[in-house]
């Protein structure tokens, strides 16, 4: 990357400005930055844009980024999101090379460090119930209390915190706290836990430890470790970086890591709480972590949204110092730009109503060429079979229509798409008075689409042959929330009873039943599918990952 590039590219944002600075003034001669999350559930779009902020400077100037573990409760971390979090970095087009790392692999150094604090007079063994640590921390308004085991020898410090270590004492009985002054304004540098009891089996050093450090002692510290050169985190931590400095001051570290706040992702109509997430899962409320309702970045792939649209939308929406909210149109506006460019088109059925064309020879059936991608010929073009029985939408018929309906009616004219124009005579009922066939003629000089003699009609419409197209299942998913500001307290509430339609009748062209690429799909006058992993032979499954821009689902008319 060529030196204006980079400069162009770091005058976008905040941070990038203050890594362009850095490296101009040579603080730093090589970017550093790191991806930390913890392996206790599944990342979200909200990690996508810190994945993206990290790797997109390490790239961009030309350095490197870490994926960094960050497993110090091994209550509730698991194998399963270290792997899932591993696949989704990828999946969004970034590598971290040979940096891979774990808080685990430093869990000896910071223990060291932290007997280091003890002999300084910087650390205490308190045995106060957490409760009890809570009420004394104080408020915002009122300073906290010491404890009464503040003042412990270094001698008694060091001798407990050792038997903690070795696995006396039980949990939550005693923790290390940083000693700095329980009358802070900032109420994380009123002494601070930096080590708590906790008898688990970790899922790297198994049961070498019964005491895990702090995510405040250990993150800073691990920075230093690896080199970073600019710690970048959400908002949320910016007043818990005095602490970050302290403990950097008071140890022995090998380097000085910065540490940069910026605005969180936050979207309508979306949680992102890794709480409400994991009850949503727990609860039965949706079919798992990458139920395609979910905004986990594995509910991201299974509906099919393109990781290239998720990093163009990160890329929108840019790097905020302030807390905002964005609308999720711009997320669907992204994948929509990016699916209408690369998605080849395709015929399907949704909710099938028959048709009988009674002037087409029965047994006969030609085969229509249809284009693959209306703006794209290189994508070339398909066969589509045409025969006397055929499947319309049903949403595309109405006995009775309103003025401005110009799809099939009784009398009225239509093209099909890519086909003829076929025009309805019949309508056939069950004995509930529903309709369930409908009766059609055609005009064999209008093949293609257009009439001789140069009459028009008002509607196109989509069509599958009866004979050739193939059954499958087809799940229409919506905003998992009605609610364009959900209540992370009461969710429950929020949820919406239409964010999945499941079509077990839909029908759908044999090419589309055999693709098993994976790639998205449009289904003409649809909007965007992909095929999903509960497939099985002879049964597809489909997941709409978007709908169309256009505003057929929102009136009756102008559907063509």
């Amino acid at each position: 990357m060529t030196t204006e590039s980079v400069t162009a590219e770091a005058g976008r944002d905040f941070i990038r400005d203050i890594v362009q600075a850095d490296l101009s003034s040579d603080k730093h001669s090589r970017v550093v930055t790191r991806f930390p999350p913890e392996p206790n559930g599944y990342l979200h779009i909200g990690h996508a844009k810190s994945i993206a902020l990290n790797f997109g400077i390490a790239q961009e100037f030309g350095g490197k980024c870490h994926l960094r573990f960050d497993d110090t409760n091994p209550t509730k971390e698991e194998q399963e999101y270290i792997d899932s979090i591993q696949a989704d970095v990828h999946w969004l087009g970034y590598d971290w090379g040979t940096d891979l790392y774990y808080a685990s692999d430093y869990f000896d150094r910071l223990y060291d460090w932290a007997e280091g604090l003890i002999k300084a007079g910087d650390a205490y063994v308190d045995d106060q119930s957490q409760e009890e640590i809570r009420i004394n921390r104080g408020t915002l308004t009122e300073p906290g209390k010491n404890s009464p085991f503040r003042d412990r020898t270094v001698e008694e410090n060091l001798d407990l915190f050792r038997r903690m270590k070795a696995g006396e004492f039980p949990n939550g009985s005693r923790v290390l706290r940083a000693k700095i002054d329980m009358a802070a304004g900032n109420i994380n540098l009123r002494d601070p836990v930096l080590y708590r009891i906790l008898h688990a089996e970790h899922p790297r050093t198994g049961t070498k430890w019964s005491i895990y450090p702090s995510y405040d002692y250990a993150h800073g510290q691990s920075d230093a470790i690896e080199g970073i050169t600019h710690s970048i985190c959400t908002l949320e931590f910016e007043d818990h970086r005095p602490l970050y400095e302290w403990l950097l001051d008071k140890l022995p570290v090998p380097s000085k890591p910065r540490q940069y706040e910026f605005a969180r992702l936050n979207l309508t109509y979306t949680l992102l709480s890794k709480r409400v997430l994991t009850q949503l899962v727990r609860d039965g409320h949706v079919s798992g972590w990458d139920d395609p309702r979910m905004p986990t970045i594995a509910g991201l792939k299974r509906r099919g949204v393109p990781p290239a649209a998720v990093r163009e939308f990160v890329k929108r929406i840019g790097v905020a110092k302030a807390n905002s909210v964005v609308d999720v149109g711009m997320l669907e506006f992204c994948i929509r730009e990016h699916l209408n460019k690369t998605a080849q088109r395709r015929m399907a059925v949704l909710r099938p109503l028959k048709v009988v064309i009674e002037n087409y020879p029965e047994g006969q059936t030609e085969e229509l060429e249809a284009v693959n991608h209306p703006d794209d010929p290189a994508a070339g073009t398909r066969k589509i079979s045409f025969g006397r029985e055929l499947y319309i939408e049903r949403d595309d018929f109405m006995e009775n229509p309103p003025k401005k309906f110009f799809r099939l009616s009784p009398g009225n004219e239509v093209r099909l798409r890519y086909a003829y124009f076929v025009k309805c005579t019949g309508v056939i009922k069950n004995d509930a008075g529903e309709v369930i066939e409908l009766r059609c003629t055609y005009d064999p000089a209008t093949k293609g689409g257009n009439a001789p003699d140069g009459r028009k009609v008002k509607a196109t419409m989509h069509w599958l042959s009866a004979k050739d197209s193939v059954p499958a299942e087809v799940r229409v998913y919506n905003q998992l929330f009605s609610n364009p500001s959900p209540s992370a307290a009461n969710f429950a509430a929020d949820l919406s009873p239409e964010s999945l339609e499941v079509l077990p009748g839909a029908r759908v062209e044999p090419l589309v039943a055999s693709d098993n690429s994976g790639e998205v799909m449009q289904f003409e006058r649809q909007g965007y599918f992909v095929r999903d992993k509960d497939s099985a032979p002879g049964k597809p499954v489909f997941n709409r990952t978007i709908g169309l821009r256009d505003t057929f689902a929102k009136e009756v008319g102008g559907k063509g």
